[in-house]
């Protein structure tokens, strides 16, 4: 599967939407009703079961060198993701699927210079049908993305957090304690 720039992307385990209605999110952190997507730089926060708790960094050209060591470290790749044990099944299992919409119409989340997501306040039909995002640690793979598998987020997620690094935490509150 390829993420290109002249669409916005969203992750379900539910092949069948046909429309996507803007909504408030449960865990929103931005009040309003929306239909969220993400720009194709930020597909890869996505390939996960939709419940997964992931913490994600990155280098950033401004990351010091010490940090960058310290918690990516060796293996390659400027970006680590990790996940806990008792997830990787359920990456390794799930059906995990993509739809595609004209980026038209949406707007940044956020007034970062890149957001990490997209927003429409309008109903929003799919280019087409969802598509089978395939092997999840396949993906990671190509994309030179390291996959760390630790029995707990916290430590990593204090370290990250506490970084020059840019990083990025989803669904943490169904992590371990």
């Amino acid at each position: 599967m390829e993420f290109t720039e002249d669409a916005v992307y969203h992750f379900s385990e539910d092949p069948t939407i046909t429309r996507f209605a803007p909504h408030v999110a449960k865990t929103a952190q931005v009040k309003g009703a929306y239909v969220w997507a993400v720009p194709a730089h930020r597909t890869h926060d996505y390939w996960f079961p939709r419940q997964c708790p992931r913490a994600m960094a990155w280098a950033r050209p401004d990351s010091d060198p010490d940090d960058v060591a310290k918690i990516i470290g060796p293996g390659g790749g400027s970006r680590v993701h990790a996940v806990e044990f008792g997830w990787l099944e359920a990456i390794r299992t799930v059906e995990l699927y993509v739809y595609r919409f004209d980026p038209a119409g949406f707007r940044p989340a956020d007034e970062t210079d890149e957001p990490p997501a997209v927003v429409t306040e309008s109903e929003v039909v799919p280019l087409g049908p969802a598509e089978p995002v395939g092997d999840l640690l396949a993906l990671h793979e190509r994309a030179g993305i390291q996959l760390r598998v630790l029995p707990t987020l916290s430590d990593f997620w204090a370290a990250v957090i506490t970084s020059t690094l840019g990083f990025s935490g989803i669904r943490l509150r169904n992590a371990r304690s």
